[in-house]
Order: C-alpha cells, then sequence, then structure tokens
C-alpha cells in the first residue's frame, strides 16, 4: 500500500516536469518565429525597389506641391500716367454788380438766384437830378449855338471890311478871339450832355456778364453812391466753369513740355467720393510761382457746365494725363510681389514651373502698371495664389485673365 502510493506520487510529478520542458520549448519556437517574421517585414520595407520608391515620390511631389493659380498674359501698349488731386470748382468769371451813379435804388428787376445774360436789366437809380441837369445843359448849349453863330457872323464881315481896309486888324482879331470862345463853350456844352446822357444810362443798371446771381446786398429805397462800391448783387459765370488744383512741382516741366506742344490736356472730373465721373475739361492755364510752404503750383481747368453739374467753391476729384508711354509692358497690378530683392513676378514657363522675374516699375494706374524688364510679350504671370509659391514651385492653372480686364 504504502509502495503503491510513492510510485503515483513519483509518476504524476515526473509528467509535470515534461509539461513544463514542452512549454518552455513551444514558447521558445513561438518567439523565434514572431522574431523572423519581423525582420522579414523590416527586409520588405529596406530593400523595396527603387523604381516603386520613385513612383510614390512622384506621385507624392505631384499632389503636394501643384499650386492652384490664376494667370494674366503680358502685353505692350501705350500707357497714361495720370496724376489724381483735390480741386474746387470756381467761377470763370464773378463780378460785383454795383451802381456807377450816386442816388435812390428805386427798383431791383432780378429774382435771386435767377440765370441772366449780359445785357439783362437788373435795377434802376432814380434818375429825376440827372433829368434836370440834361435839361439845363442843354438850354445852355442852345444860348451858346445863337452866340456862336452871332460871333462867326461878326467875323465874316469884318474880314471882308479888312480887306477894303474899312476896319483894323485888332478889330478883326477881337471878334476872331469872341468866335473862338463861344466855339470852345459850345464843345464844353455837347461833352457836358454827353457826360449826363452817360450818367442816365447807368441809372438802369445792366448784367455785364452772364451767370447766375447770388443773394441781394441791397434793398429798394437805399441810398448808393458809386465812390462806396457797394454791391448789390453778385454774378457768377457757371458756363463754362473752371476747376482750381494743385500738383506736385515735380511733374511740373511735364504739364509744361505739353502745353508748348500745344496738346490739350484734357482733365477727368470726379465727384467727392472719386466713385463717379462729372464730366471733363481741358487745362487752361498754370499760374506764376509755386507754394514754397507744400511745393506744389495751381493749375486751372475750364470745364463745360451745361447741365449745372458744378457749383461754386464744389470740391472735385480730378485726373490729368501727365505723360503718356509708348510700348510699355503692362501687367495686373495684382502680379507684382515685393521681397528682399525688390519687385517681382512669377512667370509660368511652358512646363507650369513658377520662375521668380525681378522688375522695375515704371508706373501704376489703378489694376494695370507699367514695369521694365526682360520679359517676353504674351507670357504668362500669376495674378492670383503668388502668396503660396517659390522659385521653381509647380503651379495648376485654374483661370487665365482676359486681357480687356487689365486695361488701364
Amino acid at each position: 500500500m504504502f509502495n503503491f502510493s510513492l510510485m503515483l506520487t513519483s509518476s504524476n510529478s515526473s509528467i509535470t516536469t515534461r509539461l513544463k520542458l514542452y512549454f518552455t520549448e513551444l514558447s521558445i519556437i513561438t518567439k523565434s518565429l514572431i522574431i523572423v517574421i519581423f525582420i522579414a517585414f523590416l527586409v520588405n520595407i529596406l530593400f523595396l525597389s527603387d523604381e516603386d520608391t520613385k513612383d510614390i515620390n512622384n506621385n507624392s511631389d505631384a499632389n503636394l506641391t501643384a499650386t492652384a493659380v490664376v494667370v494674366a498674359s503680358v502685353r505692350k501698349g501705350g500707357f497714361d500716367i495720370y496724376k489724381s488731386g483735390l480741386g474746387t470748382v470756381k467761377p470763370l468769371n464773378e463780378v460785383d454788380v454795383s451802381s456807377r451813379v450816386d442816388g435812390q435804388l428805386t427798383s431791383l428787376n432780378f429774382i435771386e438766384g435767377q440765370t441772366v445774360t449780359a445785357g439783362d436789366l437788373l435795377a434802376t437809380v432814380d434818375s429825376t437830378s440827372l433829368e434836370s441837369q440834361l435839361k439845363l445843359a442843354k438850354g445852355k448849349l442852345v444860348l451858346n449855338e445863337v452866340m456862336l453863330n452871332k460871333a462867326k457872323a461878326d467875323l465874316e464881315r469884318h474880314r471882308i471890311l479888312l480887306k477894303q481896309d474899312s476896319t483894323s486888324r485888332q478889330t478883326v482879331e477881337s471878334k476872331e478871339s469872341t468866335f473862338r470862345q463861344y466855339e470852345s463853350l459850345v464843345a464844353a456844352n455837347n461833352g457836358e450832355i454827353d457826360n449826363i446822357e452817360l450818367q442816365l444810362e447807368y441809372a438802369n443798371i445792366v448784367a455785364p456778364i452772364g451767370g447766375r446771381l447770388g443773394f441781394r446786398q441791397l434793398d429798394v429805397g437805399n441810398i448808393i453812391r458809386a465812390s462806396s462800391g457797394k454791391a448789390i448783387v453778385t454774378i457768377s459765370q457757371l458756363d463754362p466753369i473752371s476747376v482750381v488744383f494743385s500738383i506736385p512741382e515735380d511733374i511740373l516741366f511735364k504739364v509744361l513740355k505739353k502745353l508748348k506742344k500745344d496738346e490739350k490736356l484734357i482733365v477727368d472730373i470726379y465727384d467727392r467720393k472719386k466713385e463717379n465721373k462729372i464730366t471733363e475739361g481741358y487745362l487752361l492755364a498754370v499760374d506764376n510761382e509755386i507754394d514754397a510752404s507744400t511745393g506744389t503750383i495751381k493749375l486751372k481747368a475750364e470745364v463745360s457746365n451745361t447741365e449745372g453739374k458744378l457749383f461754386a467753391n464744389q470740391f472735385v476729384n480730378i485726373k490729368m494725363s501727365v505723360e503718356h508711354l509708348s510700348n510699355a509692358i503692362l501687367v495686373p497690378t495684382t502680379a507684382i510681389q515685393y521681397g528682399a530683392p525688390g519687385a517681382f513676378i512669377y512667370i509660368v514657363d511652358s512646363d507650369n514651373t513658377a520662375i521668380v522675374t525681378p522688375i522695375v516699375i515704371s508706373a501704376t494706374q489703378g489694376e494695370v502698371t507699367a514695369i521694365k524688364g526682360d520679359i517676353p510679350v504674351d507670357a504668362l504671370v500669376v495674378v492670383e495664389g503668388s502668396d503660396r509659391l517659390k522659385s521653381g514651385a509647380k503651379v495648376k492653372i485654374i483661370s487665365t485673365m482676359k486681357v480687356d480686364s487689365v486695361e488701364p
């Protein structure tokens, strides 16, 4: 009994030991197998074929570096350089209408704000005193003419008597003196009458120029004097009208050069916000001195104002062509970029590669810029999307701007 139990215990211990050895060997095999599989995976990655690697890289680069851009064509053509600035509308002529005779203002023959033409009656001054003076002067003229005719007849008679030795030369000379005296009196009377008639004409105050009337400054019943210079009303000529503006002294000689060639410089007139073009005129005159405090000089343009769109002292914006460039290289302003080397543009070559091209800016007018540089006509320049580019980058053209859309 004792021996059987001992044998059973010994048999169980042997089986347990064998199982432990089996699982230990199995764990070693499994671990080895996992290591072999991992090494094979690394070898497969490390020794991947070069062609497959290149294909993957090329496809990856193409997908990652091609930038969508909008382009426009470079073109050549004429380009006007404009000068813009703020201007003030001024009447071409402005007159303070006042009386040239003394007297009481008897009537005003206009409506405030009325448009008048030259010669229209505006006001009248009491002329009663002048009419009385005219009658008196005419009476003196009649008397002196009678005396002149008598002195003339007396002189002729004594000249005949002198030839017959019936009178002395001294008497004849006295008669000639009397005749000359009355002759001068008649001339003075005629001059006095002419002056009074002129004063009577001045009593009717007429418009010296055509234009628009302002508010009246004097009312009927006031005594006015010619020496006071007090205006009855002001007339402003508004058609044509003028616009006064300033330009920098740096471009003055370009303007004078055109004026010397008798070129008609067109001046475009815009509203205060510079949104709508009102009308256009032409340069009329240049001031005779430069303002030392601002470094500018005043110019005056004459503008037709038949529709009454411009009013005295109105603020407007002006744009005037001061220079014309022939065969200029023109690109959209949005195509120009700036960096450490200066201004440049991106040109897209036939391989859809963006090439940095340095340029020199000649002038910019809104959406178009005239440049200098070795740039072929019809070359494609990047207009939109350049902020994501660098030289040599691949691009994808999604749109081409029309030439008409970049006209200056």
